[in-house]
């Protein structure tokens, strides 16, 4: 459920593995292995004969305590600092198909049933102060540990995913000040994880939305990205139809322009020769004369040549043509400030130099203003920080890699943990987490009704 649409994702969208969920195929190990402890210990009626004093002396009666059976509270929680949750569906899913045991006769029992459920929306933001006995827990299982032990692994590591990426992205979504980010971190992973993962960036587009007043559109590039909330993947020209027309982008701008659906947005890809500037005015000029044509002959499609934007990705070892070099690479390298603002002059007075009838010149001065300035290649929160402070005339950035980083050292490190915090004995709920931890509350928990799922 997001905090959008209160509707929660159910195992038609995930279409877990469940045979093998059930079986800890996707489990650490000691996870199989207590599970399967338990369940022995439950099946030879198996009684507590052990030592904890401090509830003996609290006077807590242990003495037919079926360890097998024990139901415990389970509570889940990550330590970045300011989290934008996502993935929550995706781990109630897995207890609603996968919780219960396997018996003697092999015969696997399901018993999500006997769980109480509390969890969050996708879409909240969760805050970790620093200590680990402060914690707002984003799930809260209670029952039978024997029946959802094998399920710790995976629900921590759909939470750690999904979470990891919302929250950089809603990041990366500050950094740029509203303007739209395009999401480019498929190239980067497994493709498995592209539905999720692209689930988790329409969150945070979503979140930065409602939390600034924006409405910034979400962008995915592939049709697996926009799978769990109905968007499809875009894109134009890479470098490789580049080099299917011998280098020429002009000609593979015309061709694409020619063939692809009106709709798709025209954006031409301008670094090949690493002359974006040269590039960019030959594509701007040879677009804008199809277009022109097109409309004298009043061609209803004249908007097929309509140039949307020109993308910048010179690689960050190489200094474009365009840009007379300074001595710093920081500045010389890369797509760079002085990059963009030399392509931003170059676009807007570019139609001055054609030869147009003069009704001609306000249309093709806006046709030339028009034209978005589309970066890519290296960009993270910290650089597009940079640009912003600087007011560089850009109007999209394309983000890949840094939106699934999980590094501490830039502080992307989004890892999640449950701890037992409780267990029940003869009805009543008794503290047993762990030195250094207790059981929390979060005011966005509230109850999953499984049965739904």
């Amino acid at each position: 459920m997001t905090i959008f649409n209160h509707k929660r994702l159910t195992n038609e969208t995930f279409k877990l593995d469940i045979e093998r969920m059930r079986q800890g195929w996707y489990s650490d190990k000691y996870f199989v292995n207590i599970a399967q402890t338990l369940q022995a210990l439950a099946q030879q009626g198996y009684r507590f004969s052990g030592q904890a004093k401090h509830l003996m002396q609290a006077g807590v009666d242990l003495s037919d305590l079926a360890t097998g059976e024990l139901e415990v509270e389970m509570q889940v929680f990550t330590r970045r600092g300011r989290t934008l949750i996502a993935g929550v569906d995706k781990a109630l899913s897995m207890l609603r198909h996968c919780t219960g045991y396997t018996d003697e006769k092999d015969k696997f029992h399901e018993t999500w049933s006997r769980l109480e459920v509390e969890a969050v929306q996708d879409g909240i933001i969760t805050r970790y102060r620093g200590d680990a006995r402060q914690v707002e827990p984003v799930l809260r299982v209670r029952g039978p540990y024997r029946d959802f032990a094998l399920l710790e692994t995976p629900i921590l590591g759909a939470l750690t995913r999904a979470s990891r990426v919302a929250t950089n992205v809603y990041n990366t979504l500050e950094a740029a000040r509203g303007k739209p980010v395009l999401f480019f971190p498929a190239r980067f992973d497994a493709h498995e994880v592209q539905a999720a993962d692209g689930y988790a960036y329409d969150i945070a587009v979503n979140r930065f939305n409602q939390d600034y007043q924006q409405h910034v559109g979400s962008f995915v590039s592939t049709d697996a990205q926009g799978d769990w909330w109905g968007g499809f993947g875009g894109g134009t020209v890479a470098h490789a139809a580049i080099a299917c027309f011998l280098g020429d982008t002009v000609e593979a701008m015309l061709a694409f322009s020619a063939v692809q659906p009106s709709e798709i947005p025209r954006i031409a890809l301008v670094d090949f020769n690493n002359d974006s500037v040269g590039t960019s005015l030959a594509v701007l000029k040879a677009m804008f004369e199809r277009y022109h044509e097109a409309l004298e002959l009043g061609q209803a499609d004249a908007v097929r040549y309509k140039l949307y934007g020109v993308r910048l990705d010179t690689s960050g070892t190489m200094r474009d043509v365009s840009i007379p070099p300074l001595g710093d690479k920081k500045l010389d390298n890369g797509v760079n400030p002085r990059l963009c603002w030399t392509i931003r002059q170059a676009l807007d007075n570019a139609w001055q130099a054609w030869d147009l009838e003069p009704q001609w010149h306000g249309r093709a001065a806006e046709y030339c203003r028009e034209v978005q300035i589309v970066v890519s290649g290296g960009f993270n929160p910290k650089k597009i920080t940079w640009f912003e402070s600087l007011n560089v005339p850009v109007d999209v950035y394309g983000v890949g890699s840094s939106l699934v980083s999980n590094d501490s050292a830039t502080g992307t490190n989004t890892d999640f943990t449950a701890d037992v915090v409780q267990v029940k004995i003869n009805g009543e709920w008794v503290n047993m987490a762990k030195i250094g931890r207790q059981a929390n509350d979060n005011s966005d928990l509230e109850p999953v009704a499984l049965n739904q799922l």
